[in-house]
């Protein structure tokens, strides 16, 4: 994942970053030492249908460009790196990595060995290698000692480390000035000890950069025509691009040691990426699967055509059902439970995704059936289900329209699988819920004497049960006091259309809708986009600085994909050009590199001002984020269609459509 001009690498587990950073620092050996994270970068991908980047940087006085591209065949990254000098000066080019093996930076050594920076813990190891090689070598304590802080301080590498054991940056100078010697090849190779990680990156190296680099372009070229065609919903070559980097993405965030262990995201945005000095034993929630998100990743990636990685993410959400049925929170790609609050939406969506599959084998059937007893079974703070310990943004408990639309599907899917494999009288038991939950919804939570409308509309969530009650509480996410429930509404209520529980022109959704778009909707030169709910907080600060842990006040901003939600919910009520629109403001969120993210800029501060972001482009929240792309890929398959190509029909044929 590019983490701007450096890159923190993955060895082959999504929840285990082996690597913080690779960067290239330029120097003139005296009066500057500048990071290509440092100065004017733009990024550009090689093709949309292939993962790999090319990073082209400008500094004072010189131009740098840095490609990306990992190989197919061993456990490494090759970066091509070119540096011209723009006074005819000579440079300085050095290369700093800062390993973090086994996801933990605290506790790795490093040395200088054969004309490496090698590095490793009790499980894992790195190896840096340069071609032409480096000409001076130093491991030092991050902060104090490290090649980084030396040249920041010094314009110059001061200092040589043979070895250093603990939180470490390594460094190495290159043997190119930007005038008459430009060129060079980094090769880090990841392995289980030193040897395999050494032998890795030798032998990509040996290989050659271009020679490794078609050979990704082929197995991805591969696997991509095994799909469907591009959708013809895709109105220009950007929307396409944008559609086949979000194929790439998708597979890409698949776990490579467990099959359809698929994270959130391979980024690590504000403090989950600082927080301890980049030391925290931990992935930090991006790096996790999701439930919630490997439905969006599995839904997606079908749509396209790939079937066997929806049926991955199936089994693997068996692998981590716990005993009493439910799917944990989220967990590491090792199958171990990381957070550990109930989201029924969590246990109910992998049903729905059961049934999008047919999964009929017993083992399946045996998963359904447990997580749907979890369903009806669970209760919190004295309520019984739907009423969950939290909703889908996994700060309120409550019982939320959007949750219940996702156990209300779940169940029915579930009777159909028991029904077709003969056990109607559970499939009976199973709908007898569903439709008493299905029943209530608006007594749960639609006020009809909230501030926004004198008629019906969804809330985010009730406390209560009791809508038109002024129940307190706090939102979360850094907001500083608490709210009546009755001013908190949130767009997740459409889940309700989407899979099938009401239909697009039930009075309650339509009233709904106008007050979404008049509380959380805004315009931006992308398109129109929603915050979560009313007094988001989980943003930047006011001033653009990251969001944290302090309690400082911050702010959500726009989400892309509710626009995709909101497609979906277009084409059910026949507004397919709306629909379009939809498809056209997601992929113009796409930063430079065709990635889509978790949020945009809304029209406050710091965007919309001479010297701040553009409204409606990436903040620097999680990038790319794969609910996004999935939520893209999706909406272009039911614009081709004509309508959501997820929708349980089972559930729309008993309710929406009765």
């Amino acid at each position: 994942s590019s983490a701007c001009c450096g890159t923190a690498i993955g060895r082959s587990s999504g929840s285990t970053p082996a690597s913080r950073t690779l960067q290239l620092v330029v120097s003139d050996g005296e009066s500057f030492a500048q990071r290509l994270s440092d100065v004017p970068t733009r990024t550009e991908p090689i093709d949309a249908k292939t993962p790999s980047y090319r990073q082209i940087s400008t500094g004072d006085g010189w131009t740098a460009t840095t490609t990306y591209v990992t190989d197919p065949a061993r456990a490494s990254v090759l970066v091509d790196f070119s540096l011209r000098s723009l006074s005819g000066e000579p440079l300085q080019a050095y290369a700093i990595h800062e390993p973090t093996l086994s996801k933990d930076g605290s506790d790795d050594g490093g040395r200088s060995e054969d004309g490496m920076l090698v590095a490793q813990d009790k499980n894992a190891a790195s190896a840096l290698r340069a071609e032409p090689g480096f000409t001076a070598m130093s491991t030092g304590y991050l902060g104090t000692s490290d090649g980084w802080t030396d040249l920041s301080r010094n314009k110059t590498l001061t200092e040589r480390y043979d070895e250093a054991q603990g939180n470490i940056g390594q460094v190495g100078r290159l043997p190119i000035d930007g005038v008459d010697s430009s060129h060079a090849l980094l090769t880090l190779g990841f392995g289980k000890d030193v040897d395999e990680a050494v032998s890795a990156a030798t032998a990509s190296e040996q290989m050659g950069f271009e020679a490794v680099s078609a050979a990704y372009r082929a197995g991805w070229q591969q696997y991509l025509t095994s799909l469907k065609p591009a959708p013809s919903s895709l109105a220009s070559e950007h929307e396409e691009d944008v559609y086949w980097s979000s194929i790439t993405e998708l597979a890409s965030s698949e776990d490579k040691q467990r099959p359809g262990a698929f994270i959130a995201s391979p980024s690590e945005p504000w403090v989950w990426r600082d927080r301890n000095g980049g030391l925290a034993p931990d992935p930090g929630p991006y790096h996790l699967v999701w439930p919630r998100d490997l439905y969006q990743h599995a839904t997606g990636l079908l749509a396209a055509g790939d079937v066997g990685a929806a049926h991955r993410a199936w089994e693997y959400l068996m692998s981590i059902q716990a005993p009493d049925g439910h799917l944990p929170q989220n967990t590491q790609t090792t199958g171990e439970a990381y957070w550990t609050s109930v989201q029924l939406d969590e246990t109910a969506l992998p049903i729905v995704l059961a049934w999008q599959l047919g999964r009929t084998d017993p083992e399946s059937l045996d998963a359904v059936r447990k997580a749907a007893e979890f369903l009806i079974d669970f209760s919190y703070d004295g309520y019984p289900s739907p009423y969950s310990e939290q909703e889908r943004w996994e700060n309120q408990s409550g019982y939320s329209p959007g949750t219940i639309a996702s156990t209300i599907a779940a169940l029915v899917c579930a009777a159909d699988l028991l029904e077709r494999s003969g056990d109607s009288a559970t499939a009976e038991k199973y709908l007898a819920v569903a439709d008493d939950w299905e029943s209530k919804v608006e007594e749960w939570t639609a006020t009809s004497n909230g501030p926004f409308s004198d008629k019906p509309y969804y809330l985010r969530v009730t406390k209560d049960g009791n809508p038109n009650q002024g129940t307190m509480y706090n939102p979360g996410d850094n907001y500083p006091e608490d709210v009546d429930q009755r001013t908190q509404v949130d767009p997740s209520f459409l889940e309700l259309v989407r899979l099938g529980v009401r239909g697009h022109d039930d009075p309650v959704v339509r009233n709904s809708i106008k007050v979404v778009d008049h509380v959380l909707s805004e315009q931006t030169p992308a398109g129109q986009f929603w915050h979560r709910f009313t007094d988001d907080g989980y943003g930047e600060k006011a001033d653009g600085g990251q969001w944290d842990l302090t309690g400082e006040r911050t702010y959500g901003r726009l989400w892309p994909i509710f626009a995709g939600e909101r497609g979906e919910y277009e084409l059910l009520a026949g507004q397919t050009a709306s629909a379009r629109e939809r498809l056209t403001s997601m992929a113009a969120t796409a930063n430079e590199g065709l990635m889509l993210p978790e949020q945009v800029w809304d029209n406050r501060a710091p965007a919309g001002g001479a010297d701040g972001p553009r409204p409606g482009t990436p903040t620097f929240s999680a990038t790319p984020l794969s609910w996004t792309h999935g939520q893209y890929v999706r909406l272009a398959w039911s614009i081709e269609v004509g309508y959501p190509v997820e929708r349980p029909s089972v559930v729309a044929d008993r309710y929406a459509e009765r």
